[in-house]
Parts: structure tokens; sequence; C-alpha cells
């Protein structure tokens, strides 16, 4: 989003030599930080990219135990801000130690304060804030799944469910990601379908992120609900160019958002 152009601040919890090396790369980026102190270390998660068969493997680590008035830190960071930010975006499984409502928190202080919650999580925490409801949530088919305690192995399948997830008022839009086969975007009257972009993936990590955030940069430019499905489909293509845990090109970016095409079916 930064990249792209948006005025973005990241608020997030750090500690220890990692969290140094996490401020110092933001730094890099010249992204605004609000960082809160954690008594224990940031964690280091790493991939592995196989050259013969072009997979990638990730080694998600444990995350520290933070304490509750670290915690309790972010969500008081939020609710103080003098202007609330017009997207608020939460993003990650919860650390240790974090409750299982904590999402559910931001979300009530986003509605609250007149923030718009974009949330990409899993899991309980997930259940807990779609019940108090978001602007948009960014599921996986898997993650999909399991809230919804189906199989969903058709297209029209996954349809039903997300509409299912608007229809019950936890979020506005839905934004079902599918890896290569693209993805899928729902709202009470709009349901848009992309096929995944052809391209050369020298690298998985960050798709999905760069897949929100180009959605949520280009909401924020005023765009239309389509038109930010198409600057999504190509932020998160352009993400599969770069090895390892680089970030994106812009240029790309705009490149890519040319050749999405989208098909669109209006909603009973």
């Amino acid at each position: 989003m930064h990249r792209l152009g948006s005025d973005c601040d990241a608020l997030y919890l750090a500690g220890g030599a990692n969290g140094q090396v996490l401020r110092q790369l933001l730094d890099r980026e010249q992204i605004r930080q609000h960082v809160i102190d954690i008594a224990a270390d940031t964690r280091e998660s790493f991939s592995v990219h196989e050259t013969s068969s072009g997979l990638d493997y990730r080694f998600v680590l444990p995350g520290p135990t933070v304490q509750r008035h670290e915690w309790e830190a972010c969500l008081a960071y939020i609710a103080a801000l003098d202007v609330p930010p017009r997207y608020l975006v939460a993003s990650g499984g919860l650390p240790p130690g974090a409750p299982t409502d904590f999402y559910a928190r931001v979300a009530r202080l986003a509605l609250e304060r007149g923030s718009l919650l974009v949330l990409d999580t899993s899991g309980p925490a997930l259940a807990a804030a779609l019940a108090e409801g978001v602007y948009l949530f960014k599921p996986s088919l898997r993650e999909l799944r399991g809230l919804s305690g189906l199989s969903l192995t058709t297209e029209d399948e996954w349809r039903r469910a997300a509409q299912h997830v608007v229809q019950a008022g936890q979020a506005q839009i839905v934004a079902l990601s599918l890896g290569e086969d693209g993805a899928l975007l729902v709202s009470a009257d709009t349901s848009l379908r992309s096929q995944g972009l052809r391209v050369h993936v020298a690298g998985t990590i960050g798709a999905g992120d760069s897949f929100v955030g180009g959605l949520v940069w280009s909401l924020d430019q005023g765009h239309t609900l389509e038109e930010a499905f198409r600057y999504g489909m190509a932020a998160g293509a352009a993400a599969l160019l770069s090895a390892g845990t680089a970030l994106c090109d812009p240029a790309d970016v705009r490149r890519l958002r040319d050749e999405v095409v989208i098909t669109s079916d209006a909603m009973s």
C-alpha cells in the first residue's frame, strides 16, 4: 500500500534483536511506525525455495507470549488516535497470550470510530471478529471451509458460502483468494470472479497480503469495487514476480492491472 502511494502507518509489537531488524526494514521502506515494545523477542520465520520443483516451503516458528499490558496497548493506541484511519487493516494470526476476541475488540473500536476494518486472519479469532461485523475479510478457501463447516468443492458453493457471510452481516465484502485459480469477490449486490494471471512465478510469499494491499489502496482512491478487485489481482500477481520476501514493483502492478479479466454476476 505504501509503495502504491497510500498514506499509512504500521502498528505492531516488537522485541529483542529481531524486533530491531523489523524496525530497520520498515525504516528502509520509509513507513511511519508506532512500535509497542514487548519483553520477549519477535519471532523469526523463514522460507526455503526448492529450485528443481519451484516450490516454497515455509517454516512458521512459534511467536513469543505477549503480556496483557502489551496487547492492550495496541487497542489503546487505536482508541486514542486524534483522526481515526479510513481503513484499518488487521492482518495475521494472534500471538500466544493475546485473547481470542482481540480482533473482535478491534472491530468494535473500528465501528465506534468510523473506520472500515479489513481483516485477514483465521480460526477462532476470525469467527469472533466476524460476529462483531467487519467491512472486508479475505479468507483462503481452506479458511472459508473451516468457517462454513462445508467441503465447498464447486465455484457455486464458494459463492454461496461467501454470500452467506455477507447476508449474515458478518462482512460487507468477502474477497476469497484461490491461489493460482484467482479470486472471488462478493458483496451484497455483486459477485466478481477473476482467474489468476499467468506470470513467471519467482516466489509465492506475500502474494495474499499484496492482494489485500492493492485492493484496499484502490478503494482508498475512491475506485469502484470492480476496479479495486482488478488492482488487488494485479498486486497479488506482481508479488509472484519477486523471489523470497521481496515486495512487488508498483510499475508491475499497473501493467498487470490491464491484463486482469473480471466476470460479474448480479446478486439476487
